[in-house]
């Protein structure tokens, strides 16, 4: 129901440390051309400002943000962490080289069992997050995990968008037989909630369950190992009082997190949710000096609404196609960071069907170097 808070939960005494002299950005003040990127946290930059939840409708202009790294079908287990980046500011958006990012936190890996990715939470750290570094534009996604079990302590599997569109499975640890499921679009908090909680679950804690979000363009399907529990329809997506369909339609990462709702800086509602405040001296903690959950594997199967071509390495962002919602195409440009233009971009219109394709000035340059 929160989970829209844990961006900030998890890394603002990162972040804000870093950005205390930056520019903010929001829907009604973009980033200048000297700092064009705005970052999920708000702020204008350049370098990795320009990566990973990079909006491009605050930013400078709709193509400031670096190219999202296309959906590629995969599973992905935890025998080491070798796939996994365990500083995200020194992600270069080679998505081929790293398949997550550590947004903030700190994991730790069983080795038991084939290996599991463990999550952990202190009274010092904030909280852990992962990020995937490839982005999924509707498919079916699916992870095999352990929640904590303590009031505070939430464990999320969500996927969002850089815009904010957002689908969430989150888990209370103060209940460990539940799980709630809700979505958002462009980080609207609706009057009334889309969120549900999913009953009759065995011990969330203790046992491995199979978490999946179908998210498909005319509906998104919740599963609990392979059994549907919860269906929202496109169509059925629309405000009332806005008149506005609030469903969810852009290229979405996926997020791993283990986040304190239940600290002094949470809003009341937040604590509330969450099951209380944290217990620091909980036997669990004292004995393991941390809170934890446990990941098994992440399974990734995309349903791009078109097929991309075998260039396409990348979606982009274009002009709206609808007053609300952006045009989302394929593009063959570099998602690296630093690696510059050099490549001509071939987009096709995803949203819609309509195919559209235009040069930019990707040689200039090459050009001068050459001059």
């Amino acid at each position: 129901m929160f989970s829209t808070l844990v961006a900030v939960a998890l890394s603002s005494s990162l972040f804000l440390t870093v950005n205390s002299q930056g520019i903010v950005c929001n829907v009604t003040s973009p980033c200048p051309e000297s700092t064009p990127c705005c970052s999920e946290y708000g702020y204008c930059g350049t370098g990795n400002f320009c990566l990973g939840g990079c909006n491009p409708l605050y930013s400078n202009s709709l193509d400031s943000c670096l190219p999202n790294p296309l959906c590629e079908d995969a599973t992905h287990t935890f025998a080491d962490n070798s796939r996994i980046l365990t500083n995200a500011s020194y992600f270069d958006g080679n998505a081929s080289e790293y398949d997550w990012v550590v947004d903030k936190g700190s994991i730790i890996n069983t080795n038991s069992s084939g290996g599991e990715l463990g999550l952990i939470l202190t009274e010092t750290n904030g909280g852990t997050r992962l990020s995937s570094t490839r982005y999924v534009h509707y498919g079916t996604i699916s992870a095999q995990l352990k929640t904590g079990r303590w009031p505070g302590v939430v464990t999320a599997f969500i996927t969002m968008s850089n815009i904010k569109d957002e689908i969430d499975w989150e888990f209370p640890g103060a209940n460990t037989t539940t799980g709630q499921t809700n979505y958002y679009w462009q980080g609207v908090i609706p009057n009334a909630t889309h969120g549900q909680t999913e009953t009759g679950v065995s011990d969330t804690f203790a046992n491995y369950h199979n978490y999946t979000i179908d998210w498909q363009p005319d509906a998104l399907t919740f599963s609990i190992d392979g059994n549907v529990v919860r269906t929202i329809k496109q169509a059925d997506a629309v405000d009332p009082t806005t008149g506005i369909n609030e469903y969810p339609n852009t290229p979405s990462r996926i997020q791993l997190s283990l986040w304190p709702a239940g600290i002094n800086s949470s809003a009341p509602g937040t604590v509330e949710w969450s099951g209380g405040m944290i217990d620091w001296q909980d036997p669990d903690y004292v004995s393991a000096g941390h809170f934890y959950a446990l990941v098994q594997s992440v399974s990734v199967k995309c349903a791009d609404p078109q097929s991309p071509g075998a260039n396409i390495t990348s979606y982009v962002y274009g002009s709206n196609q609808t007053t609300d919602t952006p045009a989302i195409a394929f593009s063959n440009q570099t998602t690296v960071n630093g690696a510059g233009h050099l490549c001509e971009i071939a987009r096709f219109g995803v949203l819609g069907g309509t195919a559209v394709s235009w040069l930019v000035p990707a040689l200039l340059g090459l050009a001068v170097a050459l001059v």
